[in-house]
């Protein structure tokens, strides 16, 4: 079958590979004459360009590198909306080192959701008995609201809302969840529950029946 082999060589870098570089395009046309059993195709062999300054390795180049295993790179540049609440669920415990001044004025809060920042937390925030007995509340579930966190630190700030009980309970773990989506759990205004009907037990009026299609 016909070969098209294409090729180019720099003539000012025949001593650095030029013989192997025809050594190797011959052995392809030899690999292709051998394959009879095939139609008649034209291959063509990508254009080889060397040149003195490409001799060596050319792997911390990007652009020789294929696009699939480029990593792309982005910067934020603005937070355009707050789509976390800035509550989380953990708790708190005392500063390791207890000689420096924070000890003596932030507790640190770990979050549950590792996704969440761990916060310093005011003192005047936490039980009373914290300082003196901080392993009572060892396993007492907290909602933490991060307020700031700056640049130049490796902590938030934040400041403890409410005690929710002790971890594991049904209770204070269903309402740190509901806290931490943002969602209203609180009681019906007396305005909404106006509006249901007063009259109990509530059946489905004949006329309401007549109009809508019965899925049940």
């Amino acid at each position: 079958p016909d070969v098209i082999i294409e090729a180019q060589f720099d003539d000012n870098d025949a001593e650095h590979g030029q013989d192997h570089l025809q050594d190797m395009l011959t052995d392809d046309v030899k690999k292709l004459s051998l394959d009879t059993g095939e139609k008649a195709k034209a291959v063509g062999i990508g254009d080889v360009h060397r040149t003195k300054q490409d001799d060596g390795p050319k792997v911390n180049d990007p652009k020789l590198l294929p696009e699939k295993a480029l990593q792309r790179t982005a910067k934020v540049v603005y937070i355009l909306e707050k789509k976390h609440s800035r509550a989380a669920t953990g708790f708190i415990k005392l500063l390791a080192d207890k000689n420096s001044e924070l000890f003596r004025r932030c507790a640190m809060f770990s979050p549950v959701d590792h996704r969440v920042p761990r916060a310093y937390v005011s003192l005047t925030d936490c039980p009373p008995d914290f300082m003196t007995r901080p392993e009572d509340y060892s396993n007492t579930l907290f909602i933490c609201r991060i307020v700031d966190w700056k640049e130049d630190s490796n902590f938030a700030t934040g400041q403890l809302a409410k005690s929710l009980g002790q971890a594991g309970e049904i209770e204070p773990e269903t309402e740190g969840i509901l806290m931490e989506y943002g969602v209203d759990f609180s009681d019906f205004s007396p305005e909404a529950l106006n509006c249901l009907p007063q009259s109990l037990p509530w059946v489905i009026p004949p006329r309401e029946l007549a109009k809508r299609r019965d899925l049940r």
